[in-house]
């Protein structure tokens, strides 16, 4: 009898951390002459209404997944999605503070979604270039895809062989997977609120075995 030889099914390798990066629900809106309460130079929005059915949801999608830790921000936007499923499992979220949003200077608070709304040209400079330094104050595409990257090397370092949850912004979103992947830029930047996406790290390897799902919303 001949040998046969099935498509494998794919594994993390032994001693990798395989993170599922989750978005945070929708946020409360910006309204024109208001400015979100503020956490280290960062806008800090509640979640929305929405927000909160789409964390429950993340909860749901993955409360009987192996998951070993779970991980937030330093803006409550992260803690919020993360709380149902952090009840469901028993887990008390660590913070890392380097997975933060884009620091985006002058138009943190909520004037960033004005901006992209109205076309600034500021706001046209950093899409065309795929630069967030082209908005006024902000830090550079580098400065986040550096601390981004070092952020999920030391959660993944933590956790070898074990499946993590890390409720992120769409701004690291996208930076994670063009760290993982070499893509330009913004190539993965859009992410879903409360959307799903997966990198497998081990040791400084990056392997994106998932973006964007949303099958659970």
């Amino acid at each position: 009898m001949s040998r046969e030889y099935r498509q494998s099914v794919y594994a993390p390798p032994a001693g990798a951390a395989d993170l599922l990066l989750v978005r945070h629900g929708e946020s409360e809106p910006a309204r024109p002459g208001q400015s979100f309460a503020m956490m280290q130079g960062h806008g800090d929005p509640a979640l929305h209404p929405e927000g909160e059915r789409q964390a429950r949801a993340v909860a749901t999608r993955l409360k009987d997944e192996p998951i070993s830790a779970i991980y937030v921000t330093i803006l409550r936007r992260t803690h919020q999605t993360a709380a149902p499923l952090a009840e469901a499992l028993g887990i008390s979220p660590s913070v890392e503070a380097d997975l933060r949003e884009v620091h985006l200077g002058e138009w943190d608070g909520g004037l960033y979604r004005i901006k992209a709304a109205e076309g600034d040209p500021a706001f046209a400079r950093a899409k065309a270039r795929q630069e967030w330094g082209e908005i006024p104050g902000a830090e550079t595409t580098a400065a986040l895809h550096a601390r981004v990257r070092s952020g999920l090397l030391r959660i993944a370092a933590a956790h070898p062989d074990e499946r993590v949850a890390v409720f992120v912004h769409g701004g690291v979103i996208g930076a994670a997977m063009a760290v993982a992947t070499g893509a330009q830029p913004f190539a993965f930047n859009g992410a879903a609120n409360g959307s799903i996406s997966r990198i497998v790290i081990n040791g400084d390897q990056m392997v994106v075995r998932g973006f964007n799902d949303v099958t659970h919303l």
